[in-house]
């Protein structure tokens, strides 16, 4: 439908701006859907920032559209409370936790109740919870291995330090490894990427301004984020903080210092490895990486580095149908777009799955399993870890 595309979208908003549209259901309906990949704007020969546009239009729809009692409910929770402080994530990644390896989830699973809800796809996405969350190690500095030859700060991450801990320990030991300090800061907080999707940027500006206080610091070379969500959202600090007299400025310094792991290593230059990864991979390009963060080539310089054989799928930097929280929010767009992404993979003969986002990985984990393939989903420091072990 020409309303769900990138030119509808903007006449949509165009039209909303000149009070020719209300906002109501058909307008919210066709900006929700849109996954914000971003791959209209690598296309676009003129330049458009859509992001923004629909950013914007988001913003307007959460300041003057009533959705549901139910989802309005969620949501305000969800980006007002938990994701914006870590004590109450801690919380509910226990209680998550908990339910997950009690045997409840098992019992609730195979009592077809899922089924019944219309929520077992949903449910089947939750990221299994850490024994040991990586919130614990917020506040920690790790040496470097040798010479030093850098100095960053690592961003945790909210999701990540609960449900992906061993990545986050993983990307520093790759680090270390290659004589890098890592400094763990204690008072950073979530990137705020979620909110600003979906419309709650006062709440993005806010956690922009923690990090900021949290995580600038001359000292350091750079600030690494393994997320290429997260990475993207920090970049874009100064445009999110754009007139702030007082953050805008240190909003441009921080996003100036902002690297993907991937990036960061491959521009230091990786030292050798010690087991080299023999098999054959194919690379998924998570869209904030590839479109927002224009970084295509410097993950699968390392996977080749690492001895990694590199088989491209057709349509690599088509998204998964992951896209933050749009997997949960239009599973059923999701999933269709996740089954054409599975039909590229299995194109290839690879044996892993590598990308670089977490988002990523949990879909690309969920699409794997309902296939039935038998190929691992990793990301790209993940096998850069291990083929450095001892």
């Amino acid at each position: 439908m020409e309303a769900d595309s990138p030119r509808g979208r903007i006449y949509q908003v165009l039209q909303v701006d000149a009070g020719q549209l209300p906002i109501g259901d058909s307008f919210v309906r066709h900006i929700d859907r849109c996954l914000g990949c971003l791959a209209c704007q690598t296309a676009c020969p003129s330049g458009v920032h859509y992001d923004r546009i629909v950013e914007r239009a988001r913003a307007e729809i959460e300041q003057n559209f009533r959705r549901p009692w139910l989802q309005c409910t969620v949501r305000q929770y969800a980006y007002s409370a938990m994701l914006t402080r870590y004590d109450v994530l801690k919380r509910w990644a226990k209680m998550l936790r908990a339910y997950q390896r009690s045997g409840l989830q098992r019992l609730v699973r195979s009592s077809g109740l899922l089924h019944l809800l219309g929520l077992a796809r949903v449910e089947a996405l939750a990221p299994r919870m850490d024994e040991k969350f990586f919130l614990d190690d917020l506040g920690a500095v790790f040496p470097a291995h040798g010479e030093e030859r850098a100095r960053v700060a690592l961003l945790a991450g909210c999701i990540a330090s609960v449900a992906f801990s061993e990545l986050n320990r993983a990307t520093v030991r790759t680090l270390t490894e290659n004589g890098v300090r890592v400094v763990v800061p204690p008072d950073q907080g979530c990137c705020g990427a979620l909110h600003a999707h979906a419309g709650y940027r006062d709440e993005a500006r806010a956690l922009a301004r923690r990090n900021i206080e949290g995580m600038l610091d001359g000292s350091l070379d750079a600030i690494v984020s393994n997320a290429a969500g997260c990475g993207a959202m920090l970049k874009e600090y100064g445009e999110l903080l754009e007139g702030d007299p007082r953050y805008g400025p240190k909003a441009k310094q921080l996003a100036a210092k902002v690297r993907d792991v991937t990036e960061f290593l491959a521009e230091l230059g990786i030292r050798p490895v010690r087991k080299r990864l023999e098999k054959k991979v194919t690379y998924q390009d998570p869209c904030h990486l590839a479109h927002a963060q224009k970084i295509r080539s410097a993950p699968r310089q390392l996977l080749e580095a690492m001895g990694a054989e590199v088989v491209e799928m057709p349509h690599s930097d088509y998204c998964c149908g992951s896209a933050g929280t749009y997997n949960i929010v239009e599973n059923e767009l999701s999933m269709r777009i996740l089954e054409a992404k599975m039909e590229d993979i299995r194109q290839t003969d690879a044996e892993i799955i590598a990308t670089a986002n977490v988002g990523c990985m949990l879909q690309l984990r969920a699409g794997v399993e309902a296939c039935g393939m038998k190929r691992r989903v990793a990301h790209v420091v993940e096998l850069l870890d291990e083929a450095y072990q001892r």
